[in-house]
């Protein structure tokens, strides 16, 4: 069983028992969120398609905690000018442990 849901803006392909990161929520670790916005549920076979969200469907998971990810390099240049200009970026992520899906 697998639903794709949308969680802060992003669609995820989730299944029950699965640890995901996503965009930082306003949650404290060791919260249980709940996401309403459902598109589509398979289950053993059977699929169900919402327009755009599936009415009654949802899915419950646990916040595991805040991390953060990979430095990225920004890195602005123009020739023959001498400009350069270096930054670099963390995103902030929230880990999720999927624990049901309802539908």
């Amino acid at each position: 069983m697998f639903a794709i849901v949308s969680i802060a803006g992003q669609q995820f392909k989730v299944e029950e028992g699965q640890q995901i990161f996503v965009h930082r929520l306003a949650a404290n670790e060791g919260d249980k969120v709940s996401f309403d916005a459902v598109h589509l549920i398979e289950n053993n076979g059977s699929v169900t398609i919402g327009t755009p969200n599936i009415s009654g469907a949802g899915i419950r998971a646990s916040v595991l905690g805040h991390v953060k990810g990979d430095k990225v390099i920004v890195f602005h240049k123009k020739r023959r000018k001498g400009y350069r200009k270096k930054n670099g970026h963390r995103q902030s992520f929230t880990k999720l442990q999927i624990d049901s899906i309802v539908g």
